[in-house]
């Protein structure tokens, strides 16, 4: 999975950044001290993969992980130039889902580029500049396709649907809410439109806001209402206490979160709510050589999770082993799951669940 953190400047996009992937990129309290993008990754947690690779004695773990792109703050008039102009927009054109940070705290002592905190005229802005940029990338894709649409029907029909898109866009909708069938959808992915792609607000909230996950602040209530009427997910976050956490190892950090009256840190509820809205699940796989994490799409069928590993397994898939972890748990070891009859054979219809622990069997 691959995320890319957008918001205006001093939103505390990139505070929020480096808190969760632990880098060291730029922080201050003026705008663009961001100027090129930061790449972070971080590991998905899941305690799964401790308890299998103690079971299988392996010599490694290997998490999923998540790719974090951060770039450079937005502001009004960015896709034309202002600020840092649209250099930096091309940076989250390959990224699976957009996280917008959005300030909803008060402080005198930190500059709001706009002079005041008012999220979603925040999210206005960054989203009529995502339409622009969009907008200039569709025009060129229409003009190139309109040259040779009087001479081929495919490119009619392709240059009939820009052109609606096209209207869409202009009507400061994202391509993300436009009516397409599969077909027309699959010719819109190609042309990696940010609007196109799906949403997590982080509402960057005070301290005092965390303990009810940011219920009594005015500002997340806004944007939870604006969310939810165009399918994206919000969470509640605190840039200034995730950077503390950062600090912090597994233990200490679970004592703070207690202190805090808070459960989850800011990346296991951006980690929840990136894998809910790409409908991401995990398989996993175990033996001595490894422990392992892989991450799909719900509805994968069983030769396209192999294909995951290895396009020789997709290829040559025969079938696969299958058996589900609290299953494999409870019995203790593969060996007992199978004499107790929970280690099932799966073919090439078989839609992988998460949690499912596979062997794979191919031949190529």
């Amino acid at each position: 999975m691959k995320l890319g953190i957008v918001g205006l400047p001093n939103v505390g996009k990139s505070t929020l950044f480096n808190s969760l992937t632990k880098a060291e990129a730029e922080s201050a309290n003026y705008p663009f001290c961001t100027i090129d993008p930061n790449i972070g990754v971080v590991t998905v947690p899941d305690a799964r993969l401790k308890v299998l690779s103690d079971l299988y004695q392996s010599k490694k773990i290997v998490p999923a992980v998540i790719e974090f792109v951060d770039i450079a703050g937005l502001v009004k008039g960015a896709s034309k130039g202002e600020g840092l102009g649209n250099q930096f927009l091309s940076n989250i054109r390959e990224v699976d889902a957009v996280v917008h940070v959005v300030r909803c705290f008060e402080d005198g002592d930190i500059v709001h580029v706009d002079g005041s905190v008012n999220p979603l005229r925040d999210i206005e802005t960054i989203n009529l500049e995502l339409i622009f940029s969009d907008l200039e990338m569709l025009e060129r894709r229409l003009a190139k396709t309109s040259r040779g649409a009087r001479n081929n029907k495919e490119q009619a029909a392709e240059a009939a649907l820009l052109t609606r898109l096209k209207k869409h866009l202009e009507s400061n909708r994202p391509a993300i809410t436009f009516e397409a069938d599969e077909e027309e959808r699959a010719l819109i992915a190609e042309i990696n439109l940010i609007t196109a792609k799906p949403v997590i607000y982080a509402a960057n909230v005070a301290e005092d806001d965390l303990a009810d996950n940011g219920a009594a602040n005015e500002h997340v209530t806004a944007i939870r209402n604006y969310a939810a009427e165009n399918g994206s997910e919000v969470f509640a976050v605190s840039a200034k206490i995730e950077e503390e956490i950062a600090q912090l190892d597994d233990e200490e950090k679970l004592m703070f979160l207690g202190e805090l009256g808070i459960s989850e840190s800011g990346l296991d509820k951006l980690i929840a709510a990136g894998y809910r809205l790409l409908g991401l699940i995990s398989y996993l796989t175990a033996g001595e050589q490894e422990t392992r994490a892989w991450t799909i799409t719900k509805g994968t069928k069983a030769p396209q999770a192999a294909g995951k590993i290895h396009t020789d397994f997709e290829k040559g898939f025969i079938r696969a082993e299958v058996v589900d972890y609290d299953g494999l748990v409870a019995a203790g070891g593969m060996t007992k799951a199978k004499e107790q009859g929970i280690v099932r054979l799966e073919g090439k219809d078989y839609v992988v669940q998460d949690g499912d622990i596979i062997f794979f069997r191919f031949n190529v």
